[in-house]
């Protein structure tokens, strides 16, 4: 049923259906960087001084010790007399680069200095926590109501926290929206997919995300001439705004619907976009032959659904659905594994940078513009050489760079520029066909849930960058690339035990997943690289025994298995050949007949 629901979306083109699909979500799509890189203006490190008593007119105690500290002051004590050490109340902070920020208002610094990687940490939890959400609601309800929900509750937040008074409410407002995020992110990248041409699909699975590079970009600008944090939140949540009235004419994803049996549903979605792209379709009755052909396969989803509606007990094991089957075990586990390590590096480099400029502006721009070529440049890379040698060749190299940052001298800062951007660059390839690959390996039943789990887990390394870069920074400051490099690698191996999913039909169910073979060799860039862990179709063939150690012993057996069996078939058919097409044969009159008595049949 895939293949043919691709043929039909193959027969539909690329037209203004198509491309008012990915205008919309794709400015959708930018609109998250603006909150989840806002930190970076809104609770940045400023410098500061203790606020110290009038009283306290010298900067010098009797030793000659500085008497003001950036958290304490030292003064006398009025009923000892002794020299004794105040804790600051209020700062003095450096207000030539920002007027108003979440750290000069909310004195976010000495014992409430951990409250900035909060204030970035509490959104990545939130998406957490959402990703497993939006995956039950998109494949239930559609992705079209998830994005719709989502994005007003996203934007009604952003503009609210505007005014909110106090830090506590804040922090709260931002958990929401990130609960929100993988709502506009996921499902909408699910319902780009699967409205897209099959043969533009690759292109659209990393083009989907050049806008977030352009909002990293435009975030530095706005932020520039915005210097006031409130006045800055509130024009970056006004910017959701003109995304709203898009909503209403986005279509459901014809997948999904076909996928859940609502087939009258889908064709009205098909004719539709025939309409739009001037396209010719089969008539409505052929089409809903074709989008009926899984109608067999759709069964498979609801059982599962009745099970978490049932007990606890077939709740729990709706939930570890993706664990189920050995081969969706292992895509399950590998995605799982790339998708935190990725996250973790990717915001692991980008917080570990500003030593790149002491102008964040600045910094922010070329942070953007540093991810426009992993965006560009990795889609002829992906559609020559497939998904999985790109994701491998990259993880690897960028293991490589980070690793060998600790080894640059100090003089050369910036040849550690250079390597880290490019780190940064080749990770976020990396992420960028990863999430393409993602959507191609779980199948349609559970595409959503899949993605979504593996976004979650991907946030879960978001949320421990933080603490690596700042904690293990001030201990060591080259163990943070240490540990991103090592991650990198360990990326990269595991993304070995994926299969290939270059010209291969989309899985609509885990038995489809489960029966699929692949029988499409993908083109490496490295030979090693070229073995498929998908068995191929020969193989299957015959039942082998287990593998023992001698590998030259089991393809010896097969071989004289194979040969035997393929034998007595040929001699069993030649029998029954024999005897139902038995000529009729006259005797030869000839007293020295060749033919021994018998000629050919009459």
């Amino acid at each position: 049923m895939g293949s043919q629901l691709d043929s039909l979306l193959s027969q539909l083109g690329t037209g203004r259906w198509n491309v008012i699909h990915f205008v919309a979500l794709s400015y959708c799509f930018s609109l998250p960087a603006y909150h989840t890189l806002a930190g970076a203006f809104f609770v940045p490190s400023l410098s500061h001084s203790c606020n110290t008593p009038s009283s306290l007119m010298s900067s010098n105690d009797s030793n000659g010790r500085p008497s003001v500290y950036p958290c304490s002051y030292v003064a006398i004590s009025t009923i000892s007399g002794n020299v004794v050490q105040e804790e600051c109340s209020t700062w003095v902070f450096d207000n030539s680069t920002f007027s108003t920020t979440l750290t000069s208002e909310f004195k976010l610094v000495c014992g409430r200095a951990y409250l900035r990687a909060t204030f970035s940490g509490i959104y990545m939890f939130g998406v957490l926590v959402g990703a497993p959400l939006t995956g039950l609601l998109a494949d239930k309800y559609g992705r079209k109501p998830t994005v719709a929900i989502g994005s007003l509750m996203y934007s009604a937040i952003a503009i609210a926290s505007c005014w909110l008074p106090s830090f506590l409410t804040l922090l709260t407002a931002r958990f929401l929206m990130g609960t929100m995020h993988s709502t506009i992110i996921t499902a909408g990248y699910i319902l780009a997919l699967e409205v897209s041409e099959p043969r533009l699909r690759s292109v659209m699975g990393i083009v989907l995300y050049l806008p977030w590079s352009m909002g990293t970009m435009a975030l530095g600008g706005f932020a520039y001439f915005v210097r006031d944090w409130r006045n800055l939140q509130l024009l970056l949540s006004l910017l959701s705004l003109p995304f709203l009235p898009a909503l209403l004419i986005l279509d459901e994803s014809p997948r999904w619907l076909v996928v859940r049996g609502y087939y009258h549903h889908a064709l009205l979605v098909l004719q539709r976009a025939a309409r739009w792209n001037k396209a010719v379709l089969p008539p409505p009755h052929r089409i809903l032959q074709i989008v009926k052909g899984g109608q067999n396969d759709v069964s498979l989803v609801k059982p599962s659904e009745d099970n978490c509606k049932g007990n606890s007990l077939n709740a729990l094991q709706g939930c570890f659905i993706l664990l189920r089957t050995n081969r969706l075990r292992i895509i399950t586990l590998s995605l799982y594994v790339n998708h935190l390590i990725v996250s973790m590096v990717y915001y692991g480099l980008t917080l570990s940078g500003g030593q790149l400029s002491n102008n964040p502006f600045a910094y922010m721009v070329l942070m953007g513009l540093v991810e426009v070529p992993a965006y560009t440049v990795v889609i002829p890379i992906v559609v020559r050489f497939g998904r999985r040698s790109p994701t491998v060749t990259f993880f690897l190299f960028s293991g490589v760079v980070l690793l060998a940052l600790p080894f640059i001298p100090k003089g050369c800062a910036w040849v550690m520029v250079t390597m880290a951007l490019l780190g940064k660059m080749t990770i976020t390839s990396a992420y960028q066909i990863l999430s393409l690959y993602s959507s191609e390996l779980f199948p349609t039943e559970v595409r959503t849930w899949g993605t979504s789990t593996a976004f979650m887990m991907s946030r879960v390394g978001s949320v421990a960058s933080p603490f690596i870069t700042e904690y293990l920074g001030t201990l060591c400051m080259w163990a943070p690339s240490v540990v991103f490099g090592a991650a990198s690698v360990v990326a990269g191996l595991a993304t070995l035990a994926l299969p290939e999913t270059q010209g291969v039909a989309l899985p609509d169910t885990i038995e489809h997943l489960e029966k699929r073979v692949n029988l499409t060799p993908s083109r490496n860039i490295f030979r090693f690289l070229m073995r498929d862990p998908v068995p191929s179709a020969q193989a299957t063939r015959v039942n082998l025994p287990r593998r023992p150690r001698n590998e030259s012993a089991v393809v010896q057996q097969a071989r004289q298995n194979y040969n035997h069996q393929i034998a007595a078939i040929r001699e069993q058919l030649l029998q029954q050949q024999m005897h139902q097409q038995q000529p009729l044969l006259h005797a030869c009159p000839h007293p020295n007949c060749p033919h021994n008595g018998r000629v050919s049949p009459i």
